[in-house]
């Protein structure tokens, strides 16, 4: 299984910002899925939590 989604959220944990080049690649990968893990699922919910907690910044388009 290649958790794509969970390595974008590392990369978005990392880098403290949800970019939207990393929204965009989310976004797409959980369309073309058509589901999701339980791996990516509780990545996503732990970026959630983090922007709700103000540790990682939503950055918007330019």
């Amino acid at each position: 299984m290649n958790n794509i989604i969970r390595r974008l959220v590392e990369k978005a944990l990392h880098i403290k910002q949800l970019t939207p080049d990393i929204e965009n690649e989310i976004n797409y990968e959980l369309t073309r899925m058509g589901h999701i893990s339980d791996v990516d699922f509780e990545a996503l919910e732990l970026l959630m939590a983090e922007m709700d907690a103000g540790r990682v910044q939503l950055v918007a388009s330019p």
